[in-house]
């Protein structure tokens, strides 16, 4: 029988798959896989944990879910808590494997990654198929070589509104073939020695990872709620469940692919209406597409302090007093220790205060942008490479930012987006 590994990484569903439908049109029998390596749980250099205890438990209830679809459909799921260069080859050995199919990576450890697991697999003369990422439009279908690439987002926009479309959704198979796949492991967080944070009655949004619980937040949010409507009037909101659409984690780990939110808001504006907040949505999601084909093409640039500016940017060093402070919400400004105690307490924060955060850490206090950018990784349960350090990037001033100086006055953003101090006082008293 011809076997395929499927090795799952931000893609952890079913619906609109590429990676998991591709190995099973190719293969006789498939077997899914996702790593949690010693790296994803190791300290980065700039100090923080790879991945927070909050990123880490919707990791393993998105892994849960998944596995229990799986095991429905005749296989199941695998977690290996070796690297990627080690489990990947190990068990396309074990099973006499013909291939490996993941998903296009685009981050520079992910890329280094894919590349020592290709390395690896040589020996066994088994390749590593590379499918396309969850972008909303596919990198074959831009209206422009990947080199030609506009530097402001505005262009980008218009050229893919213009002259480019967004592809149907790829249907779920209905039915996998796999060898006996042992039950689902998931080691417990003390095993790991990340300390359990309990939940805070304050939070926006109990967010539970899977593509259950996913596609239940994409339905109630468009076709409940109606919460599309007013998207554009609210998203810059503080607190409460529907200010925004909440779909960002469950993106970030492929639990709801972007492309699958794309068609059903189209169904909600068939059905029921279209306006400019409908429209929002989808500009949100090609701010995140846009990121990911700048990382693309300058995979290392957004990783240095230069950014994409070279030479020509001022650097700020680091006070580490300076960086504990505004890791515990400690700075006295009570707009921005407000959000970052949210951050700590829930992996979350709105838009709205995680631009104001960064802006006052890199220009009011004058530090390296990219120890806020590694915080926000360890803590952000919707964290995403390319729209993380592409967005701090440009609060920084060394992205793709057409204004040079991308600074807020954290006062008068108090004053319009909180005027009575009711986040405030939620989260400071």
């Amino acid at each position: 029988m011809r076997t395929a590994i499927v090795w799952l990484t931000t893609d952890l569903r079913l619906r609109d798959n590429e990676t998991l439908t591709r190995a099973f049109a190719q293969a006789d029998q498939i077997i899914p896989i996702v790593c949690l390596s010693p790296a994803d749980l190791a300290i980065s250099p700039f100090g923080f944990p790879k991945m927070g205890y909050f990123r880490l438990r919707f990791f393993f209830e998105a892994l849960r879910d998944l596995d229990q679809q799986l095991r429905a459909m005749g296989s199941g799921l695998i977690l290996s808590l070796e690297s990627p260069e080690i489990a990947i080859p190990a068990l396309a050995k074990e099973y006499q494997a013909a291939y490996v199919c993941t998903k296009e990576q685009v981050g520079l450890e992910e890329l280094e990654m894919q590349e020592r697991v290709q390395k690896a697999l040589l020996p066994s003369h088994v390749s590593l198929h590379i499918t396309s990422a969850d972008t909303l439009y596919h990198l074959e279908d831009l209206p422009f070589p990947l080199s030609d690439l506009p530097d402001v987002f505005t262009k980008f926009r218009l050229a893919l509104e213009k002259n480019s479309r967004v592809r149907p959704r790829i249907d779920s198979p209905g039915r996998l073939n796999s060898p006996p796949i042992p039950p689902l492991e998931i080691p417990s967080f003390s095993a790991l020695g990340i300390q359990e944070i309990p939940g805070d009655s304050r939070r926006a949004f109990p967010l539970v990872g899977g593509e259950t619980a996913g596609q239940r937040r994409l339905q109630d949010y468009l076709f409940g709620t109606q919460a599309a409507l007013t998207y554009k009037e609210t998203r810059n909101g503080l607190i409460g469940l529907d200010y925004s659409t909440k779909f960002s984690a469950y993106v970030a780990f492929g639990c709801v692919s972007p492309r699958d939110i794309y068609w059903t808001l189209a169904d909600f504006e068939s059905r029921v209406k279209a306006n400019e907040s409908t429209y929002w949505i989808k500009f949100e999601l090609m701010w995140r597409d846009y990121f990911w084909f700048l990382m693309k093409k300058r995979p290392r640039t957004y990783f240095l302090q230069t950014g994409l500016l070279g030479s020509k940017c001022q650097l700020h060093g680091l006070d580490p007093v300076v960086l504990s402070a505004w890791v515990q919400g400690k700075t006295g400004q009570r707009f921005i220790d407000a959000n970052m105690r949210e951050l700590a307490q829930t992996s979350f924060m709105s838009n709205r205060g995680r631009q104001n955060v960064a802006s006052y850490f890199c220009h009011t206090l004058q530090q390296d942008w990219r120890y806020g950018a590694a915080y926000f990784e360890s803590q952000l349960v919707d964290y995403d490479v390319s729209s993380n350090w592409g967005n701090w990037a440009y609060v920084a001033g060394v992205g793709n930012d057409p204004r040079p100086d991308r600074r807020f006055n954290v006062d008068k953003q108090a004053e319009t987006y909180d005027p009575l101090q009711t986040y405030q006082d939620r989260w400071l008293n």
